[in-house]
């Protein structure tokens, strides 16, 4: 087993509960690890045995695209198309965190993480 590690995913979006979060959006910063078997494509030395982190990219960045009121609801998001995307992923781990949050306070960001693990079937 091993990891796939993408850090520091920096995407500007327009989540949040807040009508102004909506119209004016924030920078997110994303962090992903995904677990999986990584004997094939050591051994093979081929892109088509690996889980591509270029398309783990992609997915975060279309994920962050869609609007969502909750960061627990965006992570889950990203984690469900991976799983489903990637049979070989056992599990995947995902922050996402909003910069600068309109909660009345210094606050440099606030970050939610959700585990997601493959299930039988």
């Amino acid at each position: 087993m091993g990891k796939i590690i993408l850090k520091d995913i920096k995407v500007y979006a327009f989540h949040g509960c807040m009508e102004e979060e909506e119209l004016i959006g924030s920078d997110y910063i994303v962090n992903l690890e995904v677990e999986t078997d990584m004997h094939q494509p050591a051994n093979s030395d081929l892109l088509e045995d690996a889980v591509d982190y270029v398309l783990l990219n992609g997915i975060v960045k279309e994920e962050m695209l869609i609007r969502s009121r909750l960061l627990e609801h965006i992570a889950q998001r990203i984690i469900d198309r991976i799983l489903k995307q990637f049979p070989m992923v056992k599990n995947v781990e995902v922050k996402v965190a909003k910069q600068n949050p309109p909660i009345g306070g210094d606050v440099k960001e606030v970050c939610v993480s959700i585990k997601g693990l493959k299930t039988r079937g």
